[in-house]
């Protein structure tokens, strides 16, 4: 079968497709025939080596597709279910070897593209806005990076629990679907001085109770420049770096501040926290209060441009990788 194997840790280049054995389940394991694979930056963390897996390994931590076999001891999981899948590497790839225990079984009325499409942003978007920070009605937040996959969902959940957004965005297209997503204002941190001054104007002058941050090391300091006191900074990501080692006084002098960095296995990692979580996102999809937007697939062979792309801050929503898509075809966009 075909996947992406990555021999090497380094830039996209080192995504390259290869032939490679079809997977067998062991016992507890289900195989999956994969439809769609989810990018997120997880994907690009493994594949420089900044969270490390043993080479070689086939990347892509997000998908959904139907199970074509299963090993000894698997009970609830059948041949023939449509499932979905976060947080398991291998999913660049036409078929996928899972844990069967961390299997999503997807509803009727979602499809495969949309499961792959929502799940582990989904899904943190959940936990950021219930567990790490319970979003309250009329509280404004930040949220950086807003027209990214991640950023649209969560300016869409922040809205949707009554709260207000200001949104970070790198350009004005950028920043036109921050809002459309339900952003109150978005700022482009190019245009101006100080973001942290920025933002505190756009808040009469007061700092914030959250801010949501996935970009790390660019927007560290006005993350925690821009709350109030006893505030909170989620920092839920590293786009633009790790943040650099501070000195934890820091966090006294800007007002007895709290800094998170959660990480989604720890919200999952009982499978009743994982059914929980993923019927609230389905559900949310459902009834429109999340819109997942896809804006790239990839075929297998532009694994490394959906890499470059999703890098290069080219892209707004969420990308693809679908082993049966020819190449080529990676524009266009759906919503669900």
């Amino acid at each position: 079968m075909r996947a992406i194997r990555v021999d090497e840790v380094g830039g996209p280049e080192v995504l390259r497709e290869a032939e490679v054995e079809p997977p067998r389940p062991g016992p507890g394991e289900a195989v999956v025939e994969v439809a769609a694979s989810g990018v997120n930056f997880l994907d690009v963390y493994h594949r420089e080596g900044r969270y490390g897996l043993p080479l070689p390994f086939t990347p892509g931590t997000e998908g959904a597709g139907t199970v074509v076999e299963v090993g000894p001891g698997v009970a609830g999981v059948a041949v023939g279910d449509r499932v979905g899948w976060v947080e398991i590497p291998g999913s660049y790839a036409e078929r996928a070897v899972v844990d069967a225990s961390r299997l999503v079984p997807l509803p009727d009325d979602i499809g495969f593209e949309t499961a792959a499409a929502v799940l582990l942003q989904g899904m943190t978007a959940h936990y950021l806005v219930t567990d790490a920070y319970p979003v309250r009605r009329g509280d404004t937040v930040l949220v950086h990076a807003a027209a990214g996959g991640m950023g649209l969902l969560l300016t869409q959940l922040v809205t949707h629990l009554g709260g207000r957004v200001i949104g970070t965005a790198s350009t004005t297209a950028k920043a036109g679907s921050a809002r459309r997503a339900g952003a109150a204002e978005v700022i482009l941190p190019s245009a101006v001085d100080d973001l942290a001054a920025e933002v505190r104007r756009l808040n009469g002058g007061r700092g914030l109770p959250v801010v949501f941050d996935g970009v790390g090391a660019h927007t560290f300091d006005a993350s925690l420049a821009s709350l109030r006191p006893r505030g909170h900074l989620v920092l839920f990501g590293a786009a633009s770096g790790a943040v650099p080692p501070f000195d934890p006084m820091r966090l006294a002098r800007g007002g007895s501040l709290t800094l998170i960095r959660p990480s989604l296995g720890d919200y999952i990692a009982d499978r009743s926290e994982l059914l929980r979580r993923a019927a609230d996102v389905f559900a949310w999809v459902r009834s429109g209060a999340l819109e997942v937007t896809v804006t790239g697939r990839y075929a297998l062979s532009e694994a490394s441009l959906a890499h470059s792309d999703l890098e290069g801050r080219r892209t707004t929503g969420k990308l693809l990788v679908v082993p049966g898509a020819a190449a080529g075809g990676r524009r266009g966009e759906t919503r669900g």
